[in-house]
């Protein structure tokens, strides 16, 4: 009888093991990173490492051979708006196998006992029916395809951007600002397309101090999301005076050079940032065109002294995404028939070829970089 017990006991013991297996999403081996280029190991949204995150990790392969990866299918929700028309293939790593597979022919287990990976639903990934449904048996949840999982992703995404960022604001914001003033020299965020980037210069051109991997995430949230204005949260408004697509305008952001508010017209709002002892400030504008005005005479428009020596950065907005771009970055059309709230206008976009396709469809005459635009061609926009 009591070999019995025993071995019911074992039995037991062993079932309640297997059930208690902990689950984790790093990469076992060396990880499948198809990006390009030393900023191949981190998410091309939100920065973090792609080994670390690996068993939920997305790609895609876009029309034009670019290929991005990301830390999760949130983040794949999160950048869907600026490739949806471009991709190719979407791909996702079986969490079993850890290779990359097409995410359609995929299973998901969603909404296990595993914590999600930027969202508080985990979405994790099979190639095997059977092996999602061990998953499932052993951590809960239930089975769908890519379609619905990425619904559900791209659903939940504005409640999922909230969370994070309160955890950045309470966290690590506080602590890349820390980080940074103590361990970095002054970084030229504007040089940056992606946070990614950011971070692989940050390490590979010994921009700070050696550091560990948390340390380098919390530098480069604080730089991108804050100095960079391209997180949404309270946090970033009260650091930096505004949000990702540029400061939530209040009544008071009034044009230096036209005297507009330029809440009436975010559309077409434009950020001068600047350092105001010792604090990041900024002035708004109605448009590029009153912008340019006021960078090449800040005398002109008032009393602010050699502002030029303090810009940290200048934002625009892209037309057609209302998304924020690094002014010197941008692609900038003349001549159309769109007007702005001032008229003729520098009419901004990221992308090259988006400006090809307005210069197109709005009789444009031509494209100009940031470094292209003059003084003459800004005011003889007013003619």
């Amino acid at each position: 009888m009591k070999k019995w017990i025993v071995i019911v006991s074992l039995i037991i013991g062993f079932s309640l093991s297997a059930q208690a297996t902990p689950f984790s999403k790093t990469a076992t081996g060396q990880p499948e990173l198809i990006q390009q280029g030393a900023q191949k190991m981190w998410c091309s949204v939100c920065g973090m490492n792609l080994k670390m995150f690996y068993k939920t990790s997305h790609a895609v392969v876009l029309k034009d051979g670019t290929k991005k990866q990301y830390c999760s299918i949130r983040c794949l929700a999160a950048d869907w708006p600026n490739i949806s028309d471009k991709v190719e293939k979407i791909l996702v790593v079986d969490a079993k196998r850890e290779k990359l597979i097409d995410a359609k022919r995929a299973h998901y287990v969603v909404g296990s006992k595993i914590k999600g990976t930027m969202s508080m639903t985990s979405k994790i990934a099979f190639a095997s029916k059977e092996d999602a449904e061990d998953f499932r048996k052993q951590y809960g949840g239930k089975i769908v395809d890519f379609e619905t999982a990425f619904d559900m992703a791209k659903a939940s995404l504005v409640k999922d951007s909230m969370m994070v960022a309160k955890k950045k604001e309470s966290r690590m914001y506080p602590m890349g600002e820390k980080i940074y003033k103590k361990m970095c020299q002054p970084i030229d965020i504007s040089k940056f397309a992606q946070i990614n980037e950011l971070k692989a210069a940050i390490r590979n051109e010994k921009l700070c101090k050696p550091m560990k991997e948390k340390q380098l995430q919390a530098v480069a949230l604080y730089l991108w999301d804050v100095q960079g204005g391209h997180a949404k949260s309270s946090a970033v408004s009260s650091m930096h005076g505004g949000e990702g697509e540029g400061p939530d305008l209040s009544k008071q952001d009034k044009c230096p050079v036209c005297g507009m508010f330029v809440y009436k017209h975010p559309k077409w709002a434009a950020f001068i940032y600047y350092e105001d002892h010792g604090k990041l400030a900024h002035l708004a504008f109605d448009g590029v065109k009153d912008l340019m005005k006021f960078y090449f005479e800040p005398e002109k428009w008032g009393d602010y002294g050699n502002i030029r020596a303090h810009i940290k950065k200048i934002v625009v907005r892209d037309y057609y995404t209302l998304k924020p771009v690094w002014a010197k970055t941008a692609y900038y059309v003349v001549g159309s028939d769109v007007y702005g709230p001032m008229g003729n206008e520098l009419i901004p976009f990221k992308t090259k070829e988006a400006a090809e396709n307005f210069l197109r469809d709005h009789h444009g005459q031509k494209i100009l970089r940031f470094d292209q635009i003059t003084k003459e061609l800004v005011y003889k926009l007013d003619e």
